[in-house]
């Protein structure tokens, strides 16, 4: 007898707060690693936190096509356990776990041979950003298999409800880099001064040991799924359904790089430093972002677990309990970048330059963060029923339609401050544009959910009362 899920019967806000707060809290973690990452570079240099921050649209990517392959997993697995089809619930864990190891294969060879050509189109071959920043990525992109393996396990875990094994495995790997940074970076005690190159090293270790835990919890608790090696084959049509679900998600992220690289290249054209600022603005926005990615990777098995089954009111409470949460974090983030942004700089050892670059951009920008969170708990939605070219429509509106035009329009104003004002412009457009997506996807899915069933049911409840009733007439 296989036991109920939760994901099917516990009270939907106790379990949305069982299975978003331990991912919530991890997420957290990582931010906070992240700005620790920054924190300690930027006492090597400005030179080397720039350089830094210009590479991140290539982690993002990275780390893009990690999440979004898991995405699909995570939707696909769940979907097949509330429907009780563990068989392919297991062919999508293993294919999931194939499709990790290919990701970073591509990424070893990206690597090797795109990094230097990625820094030549942003900085001068001579600046010392450069050199940072090829030592940086290099290691990051050829050790990548830490990261891809760590959240394919991760999301293997979140699926069948156990997100408390998940956060262990993330908050190692933070507690990991975070020791490590300071001593690689700076050269402390028997360590060299490894500068961008410590940073990079860092990272990559605390991920893959996370990795390594990871796959221990996984084979020793984690009984509902089981992964196939002896004679696995990759199965085309689950690889084709992860990616259903999984490729818009990835396009996303891919996107959100594009208007990174993008934008950097707009405030470069005014100085170097408002390129260091928005780098040092994601990572602060990544410590209220990331507790709401969080929550959307817990609610995103509940609602397709329950897609699955059937329960359209335990999606629906999802839902809105998840948009309530999202929403909460995200005024609490934005009144944070409004009375506290000099202070949040200063941990970056920002100049007076710097701060009077980043504190009008950090609260411009953070006008939109209330408006972000609903979008955020809305894609969740569409992940989860598989229909995540929604998510990728919005996302693309947002960042090359609007955000990135608007910006390079408002740079022609000579005047830097005008530039962040894209940020708030372009969430409306998304709010508007996800709230039609969802007006659509609710009518002509989510309504339908579980009739199906009501119907059947109805039909054999009827059959069955009218074979009752003819051994009744026929005795009297």
């Amino acid at each position: 007898m296989q036991k109920e899920n939760k994901m099917g019967v516990m009270p939907i806000g106790r379990l949305v707060v069982s299975m978003s707060v331990p991912m919530m809290l991890s997420m957290l973690v990582q931010a906070l690693y992240n700005i620790v990452d920054s924190m300690w570079v930027s006492r090597v240099c400005e030179d080397a936190l720039t350089a830094v921050s210009l590479a991140f649209p290539v982690q993002n990517l990275m780390i893009g096509v990690a999440t979004g392959t898991g995405v699909g997993v995570n939707a696909l697995l769940s979907r097949s356990l509330g429907a009780k089809d563990f068989k392919k619930a297991n062919s999508v864990a293993s294919n999931g776990v194939f499709l990790a190891i290919a990701s970073a294969a591509v990424f070893l060879l990206l690597g090797i041979f795109a990094v230097p050509l990625f820094f030549r189109t942003q900085i001068a071959v001579d600046s010392p950003i450069y050199c940072y920043g090829v030592d940086y990525l290099t290691i990051c992109c050829a050790f990548s298999f830490g990261v891809f393996g760590q959240i394919m396990i991760e999301r293997l875990m979140q699926s069948t409800g156990r997100t408390l094994l998940s956060m262990t495995t993330q908050l190692i790997g933070a507690v990991i880099n975070i020791i490590l940074d300071p001593l690689l970076i700076l050269g402390m005690g028997p360590f060299p001064r490894l500068e961008a190159k410590g940073a990079a090293i860092a990272t990559v270790t605390g991920q893959i040991i996370a990795f390594l835990v990871a796959i221990v919890l996984n084979h020793c608790f984690n009984r509902e799924v089981s992964l196939k090696i002896k004679g696995f084959r990759p199965d085309g049509k689950i690889v084709g359904e992860i990616y259903k679900i999984g490729v818009p998600s990835i396009i996303m992220v891919a996107i959100g790089s594009v208007m990174t690289y993008s934008l950097n290249k707009i405030l470069l054209t005014f100085t170097k430093t408002a390129a260091a600022v928005f780098g040092v603005y994601f990572k602060l926005q990544s410590f209220v972002f990331m507790p709401v990615f969080g929550m959307n990777n817990g609610i995103i098995p509940i609602i397709a677990f329950n897609y699955g089954a059937g329960n359209r009111k335990r999606m629906t409470k999802t839902v809105r309990f998840s948009m309530v949460l999202a929403c909460s974090i995200m005024a609490v983030g934005t009144a944070l970048m409004w009375i506290i942004p000099e202070t949040m700089l200063k941990i970056f050892d920002a100049s007076e330059n710097m701060l009077a670059i980043g504190v009008p951009a950090l609260r411009t920008i953070s006008i939109s963060f209330v408006m972000a969170g609903f979008c955020i708990a809305m894609g969740s939605v569409f992940q989860a029923i598989g229909k995540s070219y929604f998510s990728m429509i919005v996302s693309f509106t947002r960042q090359l339609v609007v955000l990135v035009p608007v910006a390079f329009l408002l740079s022609k104003t000579g005047v830097l401050e005008n530039v962040w004002w894209a940020f708030p412009i372009a969430e409306i457009v998304s709010l508007t544009v996800t709230l039609i997506s969802y007006s659509y996807v609710y009518k002509k899915i989510i309504s339908n959910v579980g009739k199906k069933a009501v119907s059947s049911g109805e039909n054999n409840a009827s059959k069955t009362k009218g074979n009752h009733a003819e051994p009744k007439e026929s005795a009297t």
